[in-house]
């Protein structure tokens, strides 16, 4: 089981950097080869990204976000420990409590969070559970 943020999300649905990575993740999650793990954030954020994407309208965005509820990817509601833990990670690294939010899942739940994110990667350097998308095989 690994956590993704919108980040690495958002390219299963744009032509980006590291998409052929990111829709590489999502085939693994298709054919049941991996678990995913994703704050509820994400869902507004993916919406966010894709609403300021001129190829999308609002229909496109709403078929993106009945997407991902269809692969049945286990979202998590906020609970006070890891939003407690999130704004000590932001604060620690300088980082948004919203990233700080997935890194603090991963963190509680002691898993692999991804993102495509590299200078967020680069703040939380010192974390080995932080791993950017173009560092995968």
């Amino acid at each position: 089981m690994i956590i993704l943020d919108a980040s690495v999300v958002v390219k299963w649905f744009s032509e980006e950097e590291y998409t052929d990575k990111a829709l590489a993740i999502r085939e693994r999650i298709r054919v049941g080869e991996e678990r995913v793990l994703v704050p509820d954030l994400l869902l507004y954020e993916l919406a966010n990204a894709l609403k300021y994407n001129p190829s999308f309208d609002a229909n496109d965005v709403s078929d993106a976000l009945t997407s991902i509820f269809d692969m049945d990817l286990d979202i998590v509601t906020p609970i006070p420990e890891i939003i407690n833990s999130a704004v000590t990670l932001a604060f620690e690294h300088n980082i948004t409590v919203y990233d700080a939010s997935y890194i603090a899942l991963a963190k509680e739940i002691e898993l692999t969070f991804i993102t495509a994110d590299r200078r967020l990667c680069e703040r939380v350097s010192s974390l080995d559970f932080v791993k950017f998308i173009g560092d995968l095989q």
